[in-house]
Parts: structure tokens; C-alpha cells; sequence
């Protein structure tokens, strides 16, 4: 997993309340063995694309100014909806390191640190400033430091924002739950050699 430490970026506005999984991402490419490496295509298709199947115009990724951006600026209760870790590989494949929002659905919000995205809630004021900003000079971008928690927009305003310390270290690490787990190995062998010299029957297997 690619650790993440600072990001400076365009930042995408799609301050759009309770925006679902399906939203981001339908069932059917996940389903249809499309690598998850090129999901990017497929990523809020239905507001990307007009019945025609043109590019929309108005949808804040098909415009010039924004199609690169690695940050979403997200609207409350973002990631709502079913537990589809695909909605994450979307959004990453798309390009998309960090979405900062109000609030965003449990699941999405775990599923992000499992894949190397970083979810920030900030309050909506401070993401409605930040929005208006990158509207008004795309170009400036927006920092993200996870190290220093922080979120720094063009106005050069820092905005603190919390993390778990796990959650900041795996991230910052480059650590799956997996990966995470392996660091203790030590440990783990310690305590199996341990409770082998306790308990030798669970050990047995096969007898």
C-alpha cells in the first residue's frame, strides 16, 4: 500500500449531501472483471456521463480545471449506502488520494484506510470555504499533512483535523490491517511459544 504523508493537490468541490456507494461506483463493473486499476472509468458514471452517453459538462471531473484532482471536496454523509469496498478502488483509480468532507458512512470510512486513502472530516463551513477557494483558483491547490494533521488552503489558513494514532500510522506507513498484524510477529511467536509450553494439547494437531 502507497504510504501517505502530504498531498498538495487540485481539490475537486462535489458538495453533494449523501452520496452512496452505487452513486460512486455500480455493482456491475466490480462483478464484471474489470481490473480494479481501471475502475476509474466507471467512477460516478452516472453523473459523468448524459443519457447519450457524452461526457456532462457540468460534473466537476469532466472539467478541464479539475479532471486531475487527487482531492474531493465531499458533502456530508459521503460513502453512505452498502459496504462496497469498490467504491474506493473507484475513486483511487480515478486518481483520488483524500476526500474531505462533514461526515462520511462508517464502512466507506474504514474501507479508505485499508487502501491508502485518507478520509478527513472537517466541519461544513470550513469545507464550504475550501470549496469557494478552489473554485476560484483551481490551480492553487489545497495540503493535506498528515503528519502534522492539517489541511491548508489557498488562503495559507491551516485546519487541524483528528485521527486515530493507528489509523495515522498505518497510513503513514504504507500498512494494511495485514500488514499491520505482521509487526507484531514477535510477539504473536512469543506468546504461541508460550502457551504451547502451557497448554501442549492444542497443539496436537493430527493426533
Amino acid at each position: 500500500m502507497t504510504p501517505f504523508t502530504r498531498l498538495r493537490a487540485t481539490a475537486a468541490p462535489l458538495l453533494r449531501d449523501n452520496i452512496d456507494t452505487d452513486l460512486i461506483i455500480r455493482v456491475e463493473p466490480l462483478f464484471g472483471g474489470v481490473p480494479r486499476d481501471e475502475l476509474g472509468s466507471y467512477c460516478f458514471e452516472s453523473l459523468r456521463r448524459l443519457p447519450d452517453g457524452s461526457e456532462n459538462p457540468d460534473f466537476v471531473f469532466n472539467q478541464p480545471a479539475f479532471r486531475s484532482a487527487s482531492i474531493l471536496l465531499a458533502g456530508a454523509n459521503f460513502g453512505c449506502g452498502s459496504s462496497r469496498e469498490g467504491a474506493v478502488w473507484a475513486l483511487m483509480a480515478m486518481g483520488v488520494r483524500c476526500v474531505i468532507a462533514p461526515s462520511f458512512g462508517d464502512i466507506f470510512f474504514g474501507n479508505c484506510f485499508q487502501n491508502g486513502m485518507l478520509p478527513v472530516r472537517l466541519p461544513r463551513e470550513d469545507v464550504e470555504r475550501l470549496a469557494e477557494q478552489a473554485k476560484a483558483d483551481p490551480a492553487a491547490g489545497i495540503e493535506v499533512d498528515l503528519e502534522r494533521r492539517t489541511v491548508t488552503g489557498p488562503d495559507g489558513r491551516a485546519l487541524a483535523f483528528e485521527i486515530s494514532a493507528v489509523r495515522r500510522e498505518a497510513l503513514l506507513e504504507g500498512l494494511d490491517a495485514i500488514s499491520q498484524t505482521l509487526k507484531l510477529k514477535a510477539q504473536i511467536d512469543a506468546y504461541q511459544a508460550r502457551d504451547a509450553a502451557r497448554r501442549p494439547w492444542i497443539y496436537r494437531f493430527g493426533d
